[in-house]
């Protein structure tokens, strides 16, 4: 089995994963809405010391926006 890697660039605010990038932008403390080509399908949360994907509609799954949002917030940590 391939386990997919996301990675984060937090100077251009995407994270590319399964061969898509997503653009990221904030809305507030650990709160983030994600766009794919200027189109938001979901949210990204920082809450408890989890990172947790929340998508908007069924273009994205839940299970690839956490993986985005893991990525991401690694990414703020370091």
């Amino acid at each position: 089995m391939t386990t997919q890697t996301a990675l984060a660039n937090t100077s251009n605010k995407t994270v590319t994963f399964g061969g898509t990038t997503y653009n990221i932008q904030e809305l507030g403390d650990d709160n983030y809405t994600v766009l794919i080509a200027g189109v938001p399908v979901g949210r990204i949360v920082y809450c408890f010391g989890a990172a947790n994907g929340v998508p908007d509609g069924g273009t994205v799954s839940e299970d690839d926006l956490t993986a985005v949002a893991e990525a991401w917030f690694a990414a703020l940590e370091s």
